[in-house]
C-alpha cells in the first residue's frame, strides 16, 4: 500500500499524522476486503485552495473540508490503472486543514479525531460509497464510525 501525502500548507505534517493517514487507508481498505495492494494520495491545502477545487470539479463556489476523486468506477469489465508496483490507483484525497481545525473545535474533539473521520470518509467514496440518499448516508457513517472504532478514535 502506498499512501502519498503532499502538504500544500504551513501545517506542520509530523510523524504522528502521517501514520494516522496511512492506519486510517489501511483500516479502509480491510474493513471493506478490498485489495490493499491500492495507490492512494492525500493532498492537505488551505480554504482558499479546497474552494477553488470545487467550484473548478464539482461548480460549488465554497471552501467545503474534503473531496474525493476516485480513479476506479466498479463497473463491470473495468481494468484499474496500476502504479510502477502494479499498485490499484485508488484515487485522491483533498482535505482542507483549516476546516478540519475549525470542525475539530466546532464537534469538541481533536485535530487528531477529524483528520481520521475525513480520511475514513474519503476512503469510503474512492470505494465506491455516497451518501446522496438518507439510506446511503446513515449506511456510510456508520461503517465510518465502525472503521475509526477499530482503530480506537473515538468522540
Amino acid at each position: 500500500m502506498t499512501v502519498l501525502i503532499d502538504n500544500r500548507t504551513d501545517w506542520v505534517l509530523d510523524d504522528e499524522f502521517e501514520r494516522l493517514f496511512n492506519d486510517v487507508v489501511l483500516e479502509s481498505l480491510k474493513f471493506e476486503n478490498f485489495d490493499t495492494q491500492c495507490e492512494v494520495s492525500i493532498s492537505i491545502v488551505d480554504n482558499s485552495e479546497i474552494k477553488n477545487i470545487n467550484k473548478q470539479f464539482r461548480h460549488i463556489d465554497k471552501e467545503t473540508d474534503v473531496l474525493s476523486f476516485p480513479q476506479l468506477t466498479f463497473e463491470e469489465g473495468e481494468v484499474a490503472d496500476v502504479n510502477e508496483n502494479d499498485e490499484i490507483i485508488l484515487g485522491d484525497i483533498i482535505i482542507s486543514i483549516e476546516k478540519a481545525i475549525s470542525q475539530a473545535e466546532e464537534y469538541g474533539h481533536g485535530l487528531r479525531r477529524e483528520i481520521a473521520f475525513l480520511t475514513a470518509h474519503s476512503m469510503l467514496h474512492l470505494m465506491g460509497y455516497d451518501h446522496m440518499e438518507p439510506e446511503e448516508r446513515d449506511i456510510m457513517f456508520e461503517k465510518q464510525e465502525k472503521i475509526l472504532g477499530n482503530l480506537g478514535i473515538t468522540r
